[in-house]
């Protein structure tokens, strides 16, 4: 999974059957160390009843198919929301685990 940023919606007048009744959502993809974007934005269907801003899990290829019971002709799909993210610093590095100089 990759993380990401709702920055906008995407309205379609005319579209595939196996895309009727999907919302699409514009992602930003960010780095998982400090939430820094990475890469253009995208269209993605969304799976999970995501909002502006949030932040969000999302797949790719075949496995954003697999997201939809109808499997829907999509490249990528919003799975997830974040509420919340902690990286544990490594080994000897702070927070009183080894490492460190008397």
């Amino acid at each position: 999974m990759r993380l990401g940023r709702i920055v906008g919606r995407v309205y379609c007048a005319r579209q595939t059957p196996c895309a009727d009744g999907k919302k699409f959502l514009l992602v930003e993809p960010l780095r998982w160390e400090d939430s820094a974007p990475c890469g253009d934005p995208f269209v993605a269907a969304d799976a999970v009843g995501a909002g502006a801003s949030e932040k969000v899990f999302w797949v790719a290829s075949r496995d954003a198919s697999v997201a939809f019971d109808d499997a829907p002709c999509v490249d990528a799909a919003i799975v997830g929301i974040v509420d919340g993210c902690h990286f544990p610093p490594p080994a000897g590095e702070g927070g009183g685990r080894g490492g460190e100089a008397a």
